[in-house]
């Protein structure tokens, strides 16, 4: 505890902070200022180009996950209705909906969301994380300098500024992993337990949050680890005389605190630490599983669609089936490898050339002398290596970054997640790669911009040489230094441009996608609710949040406002039932919902109420233009009921500027009273639906002389009821009012094209008028 009174503590910080600046050189301080740059455009761009979320319906998922972390809770407990609140690549298992997804990156996005209420701040965070441990790692690999041309090189690629930039798993799993590779490089060059044991937590958080993810990228380091504790025990094996078999047996003697005392060599405990940590979260993985599946062998992505996983032969998720081969593998994943090498790598091919410059530059350094091994032969009675890296111990933290890039690759051969996100392979603009990059190769990005910045250092140490030998020829220091500084300005411009260039296409698809959204979530934004509940479409089938991700409920299903599918009637029914004293909306939209950012909808929150009586009576006030010859009036329930007729219409000739229809609702079926005064001989009886829960249409349709025609559409979701208030007897119907209204253009049923939109008086000619009215004994 510390001796100091509150209010000396941070002057005590702040000062700590000036000395650290004051020693702190020009490198550091430009890496630190690169980090933050990073995590402030991070956060700028998240709050602006994906205000409303992006695309990618992960999004979603993510922050659902996270806010139910907060809640303390894994899953909804939905029960009955567990369909009705059925989020986006949620698994539903006895009422219970749990993700597909590991929790951690959701975590990681809870910690910000809980602390400040904005879970942006995270992928601030992990941008300016990811920037400070490239650093770092650049630092040690291939030196300081390069190591910051390295955290730009990053920072500036389109892949990771798109995808840091929402709520996705990728760069908080790199961000881990890189946690993990300059932790283990430092247990190598200083012998350190401590940071073995850090890499061994972050490895094995990575591995539960993204297991194939982290295998992959910890492939080349655990093939290392697992060289040095075999020549450690070799060399065991040497100095004590003994067979390797024998010296295995010894130091598992030795480990488990058996027979004669003695410490392990170096190597074994640093890379033993890092295994045991990394196992124990390989354990909580399996744990979680068990826990979510029952299994703790079966993941819950695989229980959401079992041959989503990596392999070869029939690949399926939900209704996308492809036969996954190993010539698809390799068209999609050079094509993967050649968009980010042209576009979604820092400069496009600029930047790309810069890491093959210093890729041959790291490659002409591993000629150096010293130990061929980097620093296998790990003595513990020497002194500890150079701090500022042998280069044998550059060599191996290079050849590690080549691992990690042939891993990456090749790995990712086995996925068939990269040829999904390129969607078609002739088209870079079309699927989320197009938005994100070939998001699956994210770790790539490491040894790029590693190499790429030792390309960028090359590259400056090759303009001072040429300062220097135009000097020694004769030339001015001042000329040869203001020639030196026109070509670093022209080189920082083209690299400027280039990278700019390559961000914008990319940047500019995501805000048009922004803009759609921002349109169609206009009346949530100026909506304000208390107790509401409201029903979503289902473009895509009956999936919350997808693709409304912006629209989630809470953990409890019981916010300010609770989001419903609108669906079957009965099921309907059965939420209105489950919450029966909440305001009611029903979103809806004119337009067709895709993926185009271009195809825009106009939406529309309508305020519902129920209607309740023994009989409902409506009336129905229609527009008619000039040239009209007749209108048809028509009752159709959708599922109907046996026992009367399948519906009722009638014509009218006789027309004004407007026709008002007449027609009611009561438990016997639907009545069109004006059916009968036409002199149909079934119109006295009424048209019967599903009394359990049914939608009835009325349409209006009418027709000029060249028979073309307009309808007017509305359907109603009705059930009959028994009793109801306290003294009521028989039976009653209920209404949802008012009822989805529609203009249809040549056909009677147009769906979401023809959403009627009262307010927009612009979506239809001026002559459309669409009124609805009804009237309940006892309406509630």
């Amino acid at each position: 505890m510390s001796l100091l009174p509150p209010s000396a503590r941070p002057r005590r910080l702040a000062a700590r902070l000036r000395q650290r600046l004051a020693r702190a050189d020009r490198v550091s301080l430009a890496a630190t200022l690169v980090a933050v740059a990073a995590g402030l455009l991070t956060f700028a761009i998240a709050a602006t180009v994906f205000s409303h979320h992006s695309a990618n319906h992960d999004e979603g998922v993510y922050l659902t996950q996270a806010a139910l972390l907060l809640e303390g809770q894994l899953a909804f407990h939905a029960g009955p209705l567990a369909d009705a609140f059925h989020p986006w690549f949620f698994i539903e298992d006895g009422g219970r909906l749990y993700p597909k997804y590991n929790p951690v990156p959701a975590a990681m996005f809870a910690v910000t969301m809980g602390l400040f209420g904005e879970p942006r701040v995270t992928l601030a965070v992990v941008a300016a994380g990811n920037a400070a441990l490239l650093y770092l790692l650049g630092s040690m690999a291939v030196g300081r300098r390069a190591g910051l041309a390295a955290a730009v090189c990053f920072a500036a690629s389109p892949m990771a500024v798109a995808t840091s930039s929402a709520f996705l798993p990728y760069a908080p799993t790199t961000f881990l992993n890189l946690i993990f590779a300059v932790a283990y490089l430092r247990s190598v060059r200083d012998r350190s337990l401590r940071a073995a044991g850090v890499a061994g937590v972050a490895i094995g958080l990575a591995f539960f949050a993204r297991p194939y993810t982290a295998v992959l990228f910890a492939a080349p380091f655990i093939g290392h680890a697992l060289w040095r504790v075999w020549s450690a025990v070799r060399r065991f094996g040497v100095e004590s005389g003994t067979s390797t078999p024998r010296a295995v047996a010894a130091l598992g003697r030795r480990a488990l605190g058996v027979g004669r005392s003695g410490e392990l060599p170096g190597p074994i405990r640093r890379h033993g630490l890092t295994a045991l940590f990394g196992t124990l979260f390989v354990g909580v993985t399996l744990a979680y599983n068990a826990l979510m599946t029952g299994s703790p062998l079966v993941f819950p992505y695989q229980v959401f669609a079992p041959m989503d996983g990596p392999g070869f032969g029939e690949r399926r998720i939900l209704g996308h089936t492809v036969d996954y081969t190993l010539g698809l593998a390799l068209e999609s994943n050079r094509y993967a490898l050649q968009e980010i090498a042209t576009r979604w790598f820092a400069a496009g091919p600029l930047g790309t050339a810069a890491a093959l410059v210093g890729g041959v530059v790291a490659a002409y350094g591993w000629r150096a002398s010293g130990d061929p091994r980097g620093l296998l032969d790990d003595g513990e009675t020497g002194p500890s290596p150079d701090p500022a890296g042998s280069p044998a111990f550059r060599r191996t933290a290079t050849l590690l970054l080549v691992g990690v890039a042939v891993s990456v690759a090749v790995g990712n051969l086995y996925f068939w997640g990269t040829h999904n996100a390129l969607a078609d392979l002739s088209d870079p603009t079309d699927g989320l790669a197009s938005l994100f990059g070939p998001f699956y190769h994210f770790d790539l990005l490491v040894p790029l911009s590693a190499f790429g910045g030792l390309g960028v250092a090359a590259a400056g140490r090759s303009l001072s040489a040429a300062r220097e030998r135009l000097v020694a020829r004769g030339v001015s220091p001042a000329a040869a230094g203001a020639a030196l500084a026109v070509v670093v300005a022209l080189a920082v411009a083209g690299g400027g441009v280039a990278a700019v260039d390559a961000a914008a296409d990319p940047m500019e698809r995501n805000a048009a996608v922004d803009e759609k959204h921002e349109m169609a979530y206009a009346p949530f934004d100026e909506a304000t609710f208390e107790d509401g509940l409201v029903f979503l479409p289902t473009p895509y089938g009956e999936w919350q949040n997808h693709p409304f991700q912006y629209l989630r409920n809470g953990p409890g299903l019981d916010g300010e406002v609770v989001y419903a599918l609108d669906r079957d009637p009965v099921e309907n029914f059965a939420v209105l039932d489950a919450y029966p004293n909440r305001t009611l909306y029903r979103y809806g939209y004119r337009g067709t919902w895709t993926a185009d950012p271009e195809t825009r909808i106009t939406p529309k929150l309508e305020a519902l109420d129920r209607r309740s009586g023994p009989r409902i009576d409506a009336e129905t006030t229609v527009g008619v233009p000039d040239r009209v010859v007749r209108a048809q009036v028509r009752v159709d329930p959708r599922r109907g009921a046996a026992g009367g007729p399948d519906h009722a219409s009638y014509t009218v000739s006789d027309l004004g500027d407007s026709l008002a229809v007449d027609w009611a609702v009561t438990p016997e079926g639907v009545r069109l009273p004006g059916a009968a005064a036409a002199g149909d001989a079934d119109a006295a009886e009424p048209v019967p639906f599903d009394p359990e829960g049914d939608v009835v249409a009325v349409t209006v349709t009418l027709v000029d002389p060249a028979g073309a025609t307009f309808t007017y559409r509305q359907e109603v979701t009705v059930r009959v009821t028994e009793g109801g208030e306290a003294g009521a007897d028989g039976e009653r119907v209920e209404a949802v009012w008012p009822p989805e209204r529609s203009t249809c253009r040549l056909v009677t049923e147009c769906g979401n094209e023809g959403t009627y939109l009262p307010d927009e008086p612009d979506a239809h000619p001026d002559w459309v008028v669409f009124e609805t009215a009804a009237t309940g004994t006892g309406d509630r």
